[in-house]
């Protein structure tokens, strides 16, 4: 059912050639670039490592390669070493896995001409629950069907709703609440932990963790994951708005922030930012401020700490747990000092 949302909405033919890069081991290689075309009949051709650019812009130059399935940070990758013709035949770019910064997207159709939708979902999903797609134009009829910031509509057969943290009650468009998804592509649940899945299904609906917003048109936000917020003073705080928010201020278009949080005695939790460049703290500081962050969602100076490199999971994402850990460590060093 996935394969088949994702060829309906992006109305594939046997002229396609996809461009396989992601990991067969994470559940967007393994749906998106495996299944894809061996269900849907249109050619691919595959590439073992999704961050040698120069290589893939020739695959794709050489075999007329007209679907790309990516992430945004592979993106990137592209924008630096991929030349502008090699991607000249790409009609549809997907991307997935992390959030799509604008300034990415925006220098990717300066050099290549060719929008990158994104999209969302997670394994348990299968893992296409949602994404950007062309808008639509007939004779009489109109259809929008991307929106820059969203993740897109559900794709056909699958239904989200949002509803209250706390009480779980149906939220109206524009009320931001925790995203739950129904639809074919649920997983059935979890090998041998009928526990684990009884948390995350609820009535056939699955329990997603995010954030997110639906609003008039139908069009999804994910502001953040839930396990990405803080509770600070007793105010919810999100880490993912503090990263865009830092990024902006530093003019940055490659990630070099990322913002956690460790314990902490007198507010329960505090922020800590892990930075892979050099920065200057008060200049920061004081932009953060300027674009009217609110107090408690700026990080202290003392808990800014520069590393060498973010820990990253096989599939090409952060891992989280190791930064945490890491945050953890270099905040606890602070105090002991």
């Amino acid at each position: 059912s996935n394969v088949e949302s994702i060829y309906d909405v992006y109305q594939l033919n046997r002229d396609d050639c996809l461009i396989g890069v992601l990991p067969l081991f994470h559940s967007f290689g393994f749906t998106g670039t495996m299944w894809l075309p061996l269900l849907g009949g249109i050619r691919a051709v595959y590439h073992p490592n999704p961050v040698e650019g120069g290589v893939i812009g020739e695959m794709c130059r050489d075999h007329r390669g007209t679907i790309l399935m990516s992430t945004p940070t592979f993106l990137l990758n592209y924008i630096r070493k991929v030349p502008a013709e090699h991607f000249a035949t790409l009609r549809h770019v997907i991307v997935g896995a992390e959030k799509l910064k604008q300034r990415v997207a925006d220098a990717f159709v300066e050099k290549f001409g060719v929008v990158p939708r994104e999209g969302y979902g997670c394994t348990e999903l299968s893992p296409v629950a949602m994404v950007n797609v062309p808008d639509f134009e007939g004779e009489h009829v109109q259809q929008k069907g991307s929106k820059p910031g969203t993740v897109g509509h559900p794709v056909p057969g699958v239904a989200a709703r949002i509803v209250g943290v706390d009480d779980g009650a149906l939220l109206s468009p524009g009320e931001p609440g925790l995203l739950l998804i129904k639809g074919p592509n649920v997983m059935l649940g979890y090998l041998n932990n009928e526990e684990k899945t009884r948390e995350v299904i609820r009535d056939g609906w699955y329990v997603t963790g995010d954030i997110a917003v639906i609003d008039e048109e139908g069009f999804v936000s994910i502001t953040d994951r839930l396990s990405r917020f803080s509770k600070i003073g007793g105010e919810m705080v999100p880490h993912l708005k503090i990263e865009e928010e830092i990024h902006a201020v530093l003019g940055a278009n490659d990630q070099v922030c990322v913002v956690t949080s460790v314990p902490d005695e007198k507010k329960g939790e505090k922020l800590v930012v892990l930075v892979i460049r050099d920065i200057e703290i008060s200049a920061l500081l004081s932009g953060l401020s300027a674009r009217g962050l609110p107090n408690l969602w700026i990080p202290k100076r003392e808990n800014f700490f520069k590393i060498e490199s973010f820990p990253v999971l096989g599939s090409g994402k952060l891992d989280l747990q190791q930064v945490k850990r890491i945050a953890s460590d270099l905040a606890g060093k602070t105090n002991d000092s």
